[in-house]
C-alpha cells in the first residue's frame, strides 16, 4: 500500500464518450429467461450502470476468454463478495478461470498454524503468497479476475504488461460506493483499515472513477464498467467466451 498513483499514466487518446448503459443485449438460453448481458469494450470503452435513473443493470458481463479483469473499489465496498458470487470456475471452453483475491490467502493463513499470531506479524508472508499466486495465474494464459485495492500502481502496471505481452484484453470493473457504506462493510466483516489508509484508498479509487467517467482509461485498459451497490447486486455472473 505504498503508491497512490491510479493505474499509471492515461493513454493520451480519449476513447468514445461514456456509454450511459444502453439496454443490454439479451442472450437466449434454452428453457430459461434470457440474461441481460453486456460486453464491455464493444461499442463503448466505458459502461456506466450506476444510479436509479439507469436501467436495472446487467445480469451478465461477458469478456473474451483469456482476458484479464481487475475489480477495484474502496475497502468494504464488496469486491470480495462480488467476486465470490459471480466469477465462474470455468470459461465457456472449459478452461479454468483464476480468481485472485488477497483476502482468500489471508483467510487460509488465519486458519493455519499462524492463527494465534497478530496478522501484522505475518502480513508480508500473505502478500508474498498472493503475488506468487497472481504471477502463476498471469503466466497461465487463462482468464483472470483480480481483486485490487486501488493504491498499488505497480501491481496494475504488472497486470497491464502481462496483458500486452500475451495479446490479451485488460478490463476494469469499478465499485463506486459512498465512503460510509464502505466503512459499514468493513465493520460487518470485522476488518477495518486506519483513517490514513482509508483516505489513501479514497483518493486512489476516486481518481480511477473520475478517469472512467471522462472516458480517459488508464494505459493498457480496454474497457471499464462502473457499478454501484444496486447494479452490483443485479449482476449474476461474469462469463468468459
Amino acid at each position: 500500500m505504498h503508491s497512490e498513483a491510479a493505474f499509471g499514466a492515461t493513454s493520451g487518446v480519449v476513447p468514445p464518450a461514456v456509454a450511459p448503459a444502453a439496454p443490454p443485449a439479451a442472450v437466449p438460453r434454452a428453457g430459461r429467461t434470457p440474461r441481460r448481458a453486456v460486453r464491455p469494450g464493444r461499442g463503448a470503452a466505458v459502461v456506466d450502470l450506476r444510479g436509479p435513473g439507469r436501467p436495472a443493470g446487467a445480469a451478465e458481463l461477458r469478456f473474451p476468454a483469456g482476458d484479464l479483469v481487475v475489480v477495484s473499489g474502496l475497502p468494504g465496498s464488496g469486491k470480495s463478495t462480488l467476486m465470490h458470487r459471480v466469477v465462474p470456475p470455468l470459461d465457456a471452453r472449459g478452461a479454468a478461470v483464476h480468481r485472485i483475491d488477497s483476502q482468500d490467502v489471508r483467510e487460509r493463513w488465519e486458519h493455519g498454524r499462524l492463527r494465534r499470531l497478530p496478522y501484522a506479524l505475518y502480513r508480508p508472508l500473505v502478500r508474498a503468497a498472493h503475488y506468487l499466486t497472481l504471477g502463476r495465474a498471469l503466466r497461465s494464459g487463462g482468464s483472470v479476475v483480480v481483486h485490487d485495492c486501488g493504491t498499488l500502481a505497480w501491481v496494475r502496471g504488472w497486470i497491464a504488461r502481462s496483458a500486452v505481452r500475451g495479446g490479451r484484453g485488460l478490463h476494469l470493473v469499478l465499485l463506486d460506493v459512498p465512503p460510509e457504506v464502505a466503512r459499514s462493510g468493513q465493520e460487518s466483516r470485522g476488518r477495518g483499515v486506519s483513517g490514513y489508509a482509508f483516505a489513501r484508498h479514497r483518493r486512489a479509487v476516486g481518481r480511477l472513477v473520475r478517469a472512467a467517467e471522462s472516458a480517459r482509461l488508464p494505459k493498457g485498459v480496454g474497457s471499464a464498467v462502473l457499478l454501484d451497490r444496486r447494479s452490483a447486486g443485479a449482476l449474476e455472473t461474469v462469463r468468459f467466451d
